[in-house]
């Protein structure tokens, strides 16, 4: 996102922690300098000083609020490398991440210096700071799955009932086998029989209930993904959404539903992924955008008279994210210059010829896409053999190498200013591509301003179509779905108007 102040101060305004780190905010009265998450009262407008660094606000005479504590924010600049590596930590914990010596290995760092960087800014060990994560999701899973005391345990993350037991009771001052049973006894007085009941999982599933904050466009989402669904990994009903999972070793289905009386999405998992619940529940989030603050982005996008009818019509859109960053990498790859159905197409041909059968009961839901070590090991000729360009063959290959070389850090949505750079310099991409995958990906100001659909309704002038844009910002790509959704489900392709020296048309 470029500093743009009026951008900044809605951001601002929202507390929208997408933003933390991008920039800082001074305010002229007090001197003082925060991150946009800072829970201090909001300053008005006039008072405020946008910075792209605390050092910036800092030579212009502001100083550091002790309350959000700047230095802390996850930030670009050297200066910052503690920052993103407890960033980095913090998301890698979220997604799973147990063992202090792998994860400091995989950050690339000692465990000394992890827990030191962990200890100075969040005041926690990794093991503290895994523990919290843990007990939380295992308290979920025992309020609102099937699953027995041992099942909790191990689907947490807790190698054992004895030390959830122990941690448990230290934290919430009642065993496990408590909450079960006080759970059970609602379950039983609510007789949950009736047409409007919700299923109890199986013992060979477990469900959790993920919040979200109203209004909630479920329809919506399922509408842009229904196209999409790849045959044999995505199934898209009516009121679900449905796919395969390999995620670390473990292989699996799971399935996503509504419950708009809880404010909450239900995701069901097989056991056999219950090892990695945590990193599922964290791509579900990610996915279906769950953490977006929609009053506040419908608010400043019903400002403009192009948006405010889409606004009040459908509120609460949501930007459909990816649940695998690599395989939305090379399905935007092959949307270059073509249709919805034709990416799609190429999309199922590539995982019905390298990606792995699994058994789900279901015909649907058979095989799993391809991880990008498979695909870095395929000859560009066999991937051509799909029927593509041997150009663009030749772009999925360089793709996944870079993937499972670990050269594209495409899980994290902060770094997508290094992977976007990084993708650039791959011959057969170009801004369209860049631009698609990062919306896709998480990145709430991402707006493909090449793409056909978005040039039909703002003008085939790129530089048009950046100006009507900035008064969008920072959350362009909330935007550019409300318009793609204006002209028509047949629109909701994002394509590229013309060939582009990076970009072949196929």
């Amino acid at each position: 996102m470029s500093l743009d102040a009026d951008a900044c101060y809605r951001a601002l305004a929202a507390r929208d922690a997408r933003f933390d780190g991008v920039f800082f905010v001074g305010v002229t009265t007090t001197g003082i300098y925060c991150r946009p998450v800072c829970r201090a009262r909001t300053p008005g407008r006039a008072r405020c000083r946008f910075f792209r660094l605390g050092a910036e606000a800092e030579h212009a005479g502001y100083r550091a609020c002790f309350r959000c504590r700047p230095e802390l924010a996850p930030g670009s600049a050297s200066v910052d490398a503690r920052s993103r590596l407890v960033a980095r930590a913090v998301a890698r914990i979220d997604a799973g991440a147990l063992n202090e010596a792998s994860l400091a290995a995989e950050l690339g760092v000692t465990a000394r210096h992890l827990r030191r960087a962990l200890g100075d800014e969040l005041g926690l060990s990794p093991v503290a700071l895994a523990q919290s994560r843990r007990l939380a999701l295992a308290k979920a899973l025992l309020c609102d799955s099937a699953l027995d005391v041992a099942g909790v345990a191990f689907a947490s993350g807790f190698g054992s009932v004895r030390r959830l037991n122990a941690l448990f009771r230290a934290r919430f001052g009642r065993s496990p086998s408590s909450v079960r049973r006080e759970r059970a006894g609602r379950a039983g007085r609510a007789h949950d029989t009736g047409p409007g009941a919700t299923p109890r999982a199986g013992l060979d599933a477990v469900t959790v209930k993920l919040g979200y904050r109203p209004p909630f466009a479920w329809g919506e989402l399922l509408a842009f993904l229904r196209p999409r669904a790849l045959a044999g990994v995505e199934l898209v009903t009516a009121e679900r959404y449905l796919r395969t999972v390999a995620l670390a070793g473990h292989r699996g289905a799971l399935e996503v539903r509504d419950v708009p009386a809880a404010h909450a999405v239900e995701v069901t998992v097989g056991a056999e992924l219950a090892p990695v619940l945590r990193a599922v529940v964290a791509r579900v989030r990610r996915m279906f955008d769950l953490d977006a603050d929609p009053s506040a982005v419908d608010a400043h996008l019903a400002r403009d008279p192009l948006l405010r009818a889409g606004v009040r019509r459908v509120p609460g859109l949501r930007v459909p994210g990816a649940f695998d960053p690599f395989e939305m990498a090379l399905r935007a790859v092959l949307g270059q210059q073509v249709s919805v159905a034709g990416a799609t197409t190429l999309a199922g041909r590539l995982v019905a010829r390298f990606g792995a059968p699994l058994d789900t009961g279901r015909s649907e839901l058979a095989r799993t896409f391809p991880s990008a070590a498979t695909l870095a090991a395929v000859p560009v000729e066999e991937l051509a053999a799909l029927g593509l360009p041997a150009s663009r063959a030749r772009t999925l290959a360089a793709v996944a190498r870079a993937c499972a070389a670990g050269q594209l850090p495409l899980e994290d949505p902060s770094a997508h200013e290094a992977w976007t750079r990084a993708l650039a310099a791959i011959p057969g991409i170009g801004p369209w591509t860049t631009a698609y995958l990062a919306l896709r990906l998480g990145v709430p100001d991402a707006f493909p301003e090449t793409d056909l659909g978005l040039r039909r309704a703002l003008g085939p002038d790129a530089a048009g179509v950046r100006t009507a844009s900035a008064r969008w910002r920072p959350w362009r790509a909330y935007a550019a779905l409300h318009l793609w959704r204006d002209q028509g489900p047949t629109s909701l392709r994002p394509r590229q108007r013309r060939r582009t020296d990076k970009e072949e048309t196929p």
